[in-house]
């Protein structure tokens, strides 16, 4: 992977995980109101498609060393 590449993923990466505490600070605030389950389960379901998505990045990364 080019080191331009590399820089943009990394970036990717770190938007991500921003996004992903965002969600995470969002759904607790949801959850100490009482919001509705529903509502809670999609807000859920969001922050984990995030954390695929970061894992996905982050095994770009990191290459593949059988040892």
């Amino acid at each position: 992977m080019a080191d331009q590449e590399q820089a943009d993923v990394r970036l990717t990466l770190a938007r991500l995980r921003q996004e992903h505490e965002d969600y995470d600070a969002a759904i607790n605030a949801m959850i100490a109101t009482g919001c509705e389950a529903l509502r809670i389960q999609r807000m859920k379901k969001k922050k984990l498609a995030i954390k695929d998505k970061m894992s996905q990045l982050e095994d770009q990364i990191i290459p593949d060393i059988i040892a």
